[in-house]
C-alpha cells in the first residue's frame, strides 16, 4: 500500500499542476482596436426625437478567459473632450460647464472586474466614474469569438444600457412650453468594440 501511494502521489501533484497551468492559460489579454469600436449614445432631444453621438478618443483592455467568462475583467478610459454629435456648437456646450465640463473632468472611466449571469446573459459589474460622481453599475455585454485573426486572437463585444445622466451631476436642461424637456434624462449607451489579443503580454504569463 505504501509503495502503491508513493507512486500515485507525484502522479496525482503533476496532474494538478497540469490541470492549474492549462485553466490559467485560456485567459489571454486584448486591447481595444479603437479603428473598429464605436462608444455611442443616444439621448432624447424635443421629446419627439433623438440626438445620437459618439466618442472618437478611447482606451480599453479586457481580460477573457474563454473557458470561463466569469473571469472577465474591463478597464475602459473616455476622452470627454472628443464628444462628437456633428455639431460643433452643440459639442462645444456638451463639453461646457452645462454638461460634462471636460477641463474639469477630461476622462469618463470604468472599471469592472465581477461578471454574473443574469435573465438570459451576462452582466459585468464595476465602478463608472463620470463628472466626478462614481457610481456602481451593470452593464450587459455579449463577447464573441476569439477567433485568428492576422496571427492574434480577436474578440467582439457588445452593450448596450441606459443610465440617468442626472444620478451623474449632468442636470442642464430646458422645460419647452408644452412642458416637455428639451434634453431627456435617460441616456442609452451603445458599445461596439474589437478587442486584439496583446501577444507579449501572453508570452510573459
Amino acid at each position: 500500500m505504501e509503495v502503491m501511494m508513493r507512486h500515485k502521489l507525484p502522479t496525482s501533484i503533476t496532474a494538478l499542476a497540469l490541470l492549474a497551468f492549462a485553466s490559467s492559460a485560456f485567459a489571454a489579454d486584448y486591447a481595444l482596436d479603437t479603428a473598429h469600436s464605436k462608444v455611442g449614445f443616444s439621448v432624447a432631444h424635443l421629446v419627439i426625437s433623438s440626438v445620437d453621438g459618439r466618442f472618437s478618443d478611447f482606451a480599453g483592455t479586457v481580460s477573457y478567459d474563454a473557458e470561463d467568462i466569469t473571469k472577465t475583467s474591463v478597464s475602459v478610459s473616455i476622452k470627454t473632450a472628443s464628444i462628437n454629435t456633428d455639431n460643433e456648437k452643440r459639442d462645444g456646450h456638451l463639453r461646457s460647464l452645462d454638461f460634462f465640463d471636460a477641463e474639469k473632468f477630461p476622462e469618463i472611466t470604468f472599471s469592472g472586474d465581477k461578471v454574473v449571469k443574469k435573465d438570459k446573459g451576462h452582466v459585468i459589474v464595476g465602478k463608472l466614474n463620470m463628472h466626478g460622481v462614481e457610481k456602481t453599475i451593470e452593464l450587459p455585454f455579449e463577447i464573441k469569438g476569439p477567433i485568428n485573426s492576422r496571427g492574434k486572437g480577436l474578440i467582439a463585444i457588445q452593450a448596450h444600457m441606459t443610465l440617468g445622466r442626472k444620478d451623474f451631476g449632468l442636470t442642464w436642461s430646458k422645460t419647452m412650453e408644452t412642458g416637455g424637456l428639451v434634453v431627456g434624462d435617460e441616456v442609452t449607451i451603445e458599445l461596439i468594440l474589437e478587442a486584439t489579443e496583446q501577444k507579449e503580454a501572453a508570452e510573459q504569463k
